[in-house]
């Protein structure tokens, strides 16, 4: 499959993708929810205490791609609001990238 061009998806040249997130913790579910600054604006139901709202958000980028967690890990941003998760290359072939383009929703 396709990557689709949106400005937070890029290939980097090992074959994986980066995904840029600007999160938003506290939120009464998860959902993407439009692009802030060039990256997806996801709200994340989980408090941004002690590495929590990291593991979610790598566990919901997983399910959303219908991929396994270990495929997905935090590059950059650990402590910060603005994210960027690799997906490996083994996993980009098979991931539903569509489900993250805002239009299909």
């Amino acid at each position: 499959m396709t990557i689709p061009d949106v400005s937070y998806l890029r290939r980097e040249k090992a074959g994986d993708v980066i995904v840029d997130i600007h999160v938003i913790p506290n939120a009464s579910r998860t959902q993407a929810d439009g692009v802030h600054d060039g990256a997806l604006r996801v709200r994340l139901h989980a408090p941004p205490v002690d590495g929590k709202a990291n593991l979610a958000l790598a566990a919901w980028l997983a399910d959303t791609l219908d991929i396994a967690k270990r495929h997905v890990e935090l590059v950059r941003g650990q402590t910060s609001k603005r994210k960027q998760l690799r997906v490996t290359a083994a996993a980009c072939e098979t991931a539903k990238w569509t489900a993250l383009t805002l239009e299909q929703r």
